[in-house]
């Protein structure tokens, strides 16, 4: 077992938290400026890098330089693809239903009530759900094949997310599937590749710790949390709530995966 120090691991979360915040408060400035709070989902992505780097920094007295360097490396592509996508998709669209259902609930100030109610409350989640990345940066030993594994489900993840994502974008861009249920590609094994892929990236950079049991131990609410809100929260059930009445959709969801990916059933 290799040496792991809590009270510098206890430190950089401190770090990690004012870098969560303060891209949510940059962020939360800039969406009053412009009218939207859409824009606070290009800020998640953003957010988690900005935790990596800033524990990666920390952290070079304490942990191995190249599993530091790997798993920062990994959170860093992740969410900065994820905000990329994020903005294109939203570029020159309004605000998003979700916030605007949400703000409309708002009693008094509706600008104060978004801070708490989203601003916070994501950047309470990044700093939760980064923890094995925050964690991975102050084990000293060299890097296992449980790091090696963790990379190789993380990039199953990537994959699915991207490939999701750019299968749907041109299936949008299509006016001659205007009104039609996505069902091709990866939207064939699963309803939800964009978020099997999150899944797989969060419980791969997760397995960067699991040489160290107590580390792992106290950080596994992690990947349980974004698991939980990928399928039962803000992900799959929240959208699927919104699908239901799609023309088609009944008859996708009856042959196709709600989550983990399969060959889809034949009509």
């Amino acid at each position: 077992m290799n040496a792991f120090d809590w009270v510098a691991f206890a430190r950089g979360t401190g770090a990690g938290a004012g870098a969560a915040f303060g891209v949510m408060l940059v962020t939360f400035a800039i969406a009053l400026r412009k009218g939207v709070h859409r824009i606070v989902d290009v800020a998640w992505g953003v957010a988690f890098a900005a935790v990596a780097l800033v524990s990666y920094a920390l952290s070079s007295e304490y942990g191995d330089d190249g599993r530091r360097l790997l798993v920062t490396t990994l959170t860093v592509v992740w969410g900065l693809r994820l905000a990329v996508h994020i903005a294109l998709r939203g570029r020159g669209h309004g605000e998003d239903p979700r916030y605007a259902a949400m703000l409309a609930k708002a009693r008094g100030s509706t600008a104060l009530y978004a801070f708490w109610k989203v601003y916070l409350l994501q950047g309470a989640l990044v700093l939760l759900v980064s923890l094995p990345v925050q964690a991975a940066q102050y084990v000293s030993g060299p890097l296992t094949w449980w790091a090696w594994a963790g990379t190789a489900l993380w990039a199953v993840g990537l994959c699915f997310e991207a490939v999701g994502d750019r299968q749907l974008a041109r299936f949008r861009a299509d006016p001659a599937h205007r009104g039609q249920i996505m069902d091709r590609g990866l939207w064939a094994w699963t309803r939800h590749p964009n978020y099997f892929g999150d899944f797989c990236v969060w419980w791969g950079l997760f397995l960067f710790v699991c040489e160290e049991p107590a580390v792992s131990a106290v950080t596994i609410v992690a990947p349980v949390v974004m698991s939980l809100l990928l399928i039962k929260g803000s992900g799959k059930a929240l959208l699927e709530r919104h699908m239901a009445e799609r023309p088609g959709y009944a008859a996708y969801r009856a042959r196709t995966s709600g989550f983990f990916p399969r060959p889809p059933r034949r009509d």
